[in-house]
Order: C-alpha cells, then structure tokens, then sequence
C-alpha cells in the first residue's frame, strides 16, 4: 500500500521562511530512517503557493489563478510518497518524525489509488496503457 503523507501549510511555511539547522538535521535523519526501511518513494518540501498556480476547469474552460492562496490550512507545505503494509504503519512512521514546523502543525495521511480499487472500470486496455507509463516513468532518462 501507498501512502502520501502531507505536511500542511503554517502562516510561516507560507510566508517562506525556512527552518533552522536543527529541524532539517532531525528531518534529514528521519528520511535516512525511511530510506534504511526501505519504504521511502518520494519527499520533498515545496515553495509557499506565491510562487504557485492553481488551474481551475470548468467543462472545456481552463481559469489560471496565480497565489498566494487565501486558506492556509488547506495548502501544502512538503510531501512523502511511502510504501507500507497498512495505513497503521504509515501513522507509526509519522509518530515518529519530527515535527515539520517550528509551531503546532499537522501531516495528513492519504491512501494512493491502486489498479485494483477502480474494478471493472479499469478496462485491459487501461492496464495496459498504465503499465506502458510506469515503465517510461521508471527507465533512466
């Protein structure tokens, strides 16, 4: 199972101010852990939305909206991509991280989408194209 694991946006994440010594110590030290587990796909921090876009669609018109973005609480600050056995796991592995931000902040734990959750929707064909992507995805450039 994969997880995405979502540290949410603070007044300062947005405000772009960067976290001390200390904290990207502590952080660099669990993203070492999840890497010797070997259940770290992905994770990265981002840029405040002012340096971002939102494209908003409605049936064939595409609304392009430049940040920063009004809701804090609803942005994202950085990101991992996990691979578990359970979404008990992924919590335990949050348990275990510091915290992302200098103040009070949360992480978000979503289960990713796998082939087998869309049933029969998911024709052959489907399956096909997406294996066809996944390994474009995974060959060297």
């Amino acid at each position: 199972m994969r997880f995405m694991l979502i540290v949410k946006a603070t007044p300062d994440s947005e405000a772009g101010k960067m976290p001390k010594t200390e904290l990207l110590e502590a952080m660099g030290k669990f993203n070492e852990e999840l890497v010797n587990a070997g259940v770290l796909l992905a994770g990265e921090g981002l840029h405040p939305s002012s340096r971002g876009a939102r494209v908003h669609f409605s049936g064939s018109k595409r609304t392009v909206i430049d940040g920063p973005f009004q809701e804090t609480k609803e942005l994202i600050a950085g990101f991992w991509l996990i691979q578990v056995k359970s979404l008990a796991e992924a919590i335990e592995w949050v348990k275990r991280c510091p915290n992302p931000m200098e103040t009070d902040s949360d992480i978000e734990i979503r289960q990713v989408f796998e082939a087998e959750d869309f049933g029969a929707e998911f024709t052959p064909e489907l399956r096909e194209q997406e294996a066809r992507i996944a390994s474009k995805i995974a060959a060297p450039v």
